[in-house]
């Protein structure tokens, strides 16, 4: 997913997009679904969330 694509997502959980990267956009979304915040944070390889919207961008 693009950029853009991320900060219109997170503007629907009223998440502030200014000053953030992709990772922490992502990060703060995962929150606001009540998912675990774990984008690009090195656990892809024993992650067990195959369900997950981010995973195949995570690695």
């Amino acid at each position: 997913m693009k950029l853009e694509e991320i900060k219109s997502l997170a503007q629907l959980y009223s998440i502030k997009v200014s000053r953030m990267n992709k990772p922490e956009l992502v990060r703060a979304i995962q929150k606001a679904e009540g998912n675990e915040q774990c984008y690009k944070s090195g656990a892809s390889a024993i992650c067990c969330q195959k369900d997950c919207a981010w995973r195949a961008d995570c690695t």
